[in-house]
């Protein structure tokens, strides 16, 4: 009987990745120590430390009294809030108040920022954050996800307006979301790639999982809700009617905008959330979801739009600016922006036979 061959054990590639934490990462990725760079690690470590909590709490939601359902009240936002919506903001608001580097907290579910003033000598950075999207799916055990960018105060704010958030996209140092699914994930850029990390319960670290996340340029995979079908424009219909009819496409939408985002990020495609008819601003919150998500897109080689303009080049109004969403692969991107295009065209072109039809 032949002797079963022996492979030996690559001990230094498995503990080097078992010992790739997210703060040693951001480190690495910065190839400094610098007080900058021991800056973002830091306030990276406490993003995950927030997670961590989260991700404990929903783990245990179905168990414990009084974590589930409404609270009664309605946010900035005109939403019913969620018990778990308010849980994961203070998770966000107390980890933080201990970071002594961030000054503000910017959040969907909070109609002004949250100001630390003791923080302020030490670090001027802000965090923009949805503590808890796709909230509706929290009653029915399905996955979750938390969105954060980190972005440099610039000035003083004396008027707590936070007026120096209102810029473009770029602006934004960090940004990447918390997915809460079968195994919590922590995906990030600081504007040198997209890397992932999974939470490992027995050593309670996100570890590496996988750096440089490239998206494919073409996906099969649409995601939208398509119950809004009449409530879009006609360029949008037409699109679905297309994908509907051409062979190769998947429709998957899941009610969590992080992990339908994610499943584009590893198998490509493009995620929808247009405006309508009567509400053409759409629905996702430029500040705290789209510029965070298209940041990230970009750096994995995708694309962000509104339909009419690249998320990353709107200079937002105010705080609680929403905006709509076509975000995925760039050809898949660019596909529904012809449909766009090509209407507002023909509508262009309606507009101006029926000037001319009248009499002058």
């Amino acid at each position: 009987m032949a002797e079963a061959v022996q492979h030996p054990i690559d001990y230094e590639s498995a503990l080097g990745r078992d010992c790739t934490t997210l703060s040693r990462h951001v480190l690495q990725q910065l190839q400094s120590f610098s007080a900058d760079a021991q800056d973002l690690s830091a306030l990276m470590s406490r993003i995950a430390l927030a997670g961590k909590l989260i991700s404990r709490h929903l783990s245990r939601a179905g168990l414990m009294e009084g974590v589930l359902g409404f609270t009664g009240d309605v946010n900035v936002q005109g939403e019913s809030v969620k018990k778990l919506d308010v849980y994961a903001n203070d998770v966000f608001i107390s980890v933080f108040k201990q970071s002594g580097l961030v000054c503000r907290l910017a959040s969907e579910e909070m109609e002004k920022p949250y100001y630390i003033p003791e923080n302020c000598p030490i670090g001027r950075y802000t965090l923009l954050y949805d503590p808890i999207d796709g909230s509706s799916n929290t009653d029915i055990n399905m996955s979750l996800g938390s969105i954060f960018a980190i972005r440099q105060q610039e000035g003083n704010d004396l008027d707590g307006e936070a007026k120096d958030l209102l810029q473009l996209g770029s602006k934004q140092i960090a940004a990447g979301y918390i997915l809460y699914g079968p195994s919590t994930m922590l995906v990030y850029s600081i504007g040198k790639g997209v890397h992932s990390f999974t939470l490992d319960p027995s050593l309670g670290e996100f570890i590496l999982s996988e750096e440089n996340i490239q998206l494919p340029q073409h996906g099969s995979v649409y995601s939208v809700n398509e119950g809004n079908f009449w409530q879009w424009d006609e360029s949008i219909r037409e699109y679905i009617r297309y994908v509907h009819r051409t062979e190769g496409y998947t429709a998957r939408y899941s009610g969590a905008m992080v992990g339908d985002i994610h499943r584009i990020l590893v198998q490509g495609g493009v995620f929808l959330y247009p405006g309508t008819v009567k509400k053409p601003e759409g629905k996702i919150r430029l500040l705290y979801e789209s510029a965070p998500l298209a940041f990230l897109v970009e750096q994995a080689g995708g694309r962000a739009i509104t339909g009419t303009q690249d998320i990353m080049d709107v200079v937002p109004e105010k705080l609680h600016q929403r905006t709509p969403l076509i975000i995925g692969s760039k050809d898949d991107v660019a596909l529904v922006e012809s449909f766009i295009q090509r209407h507002a065209q023909a509508q262009e072109e309606k507009n101006i036979r029926a000037q001319a039809r009248i009499p002058q």
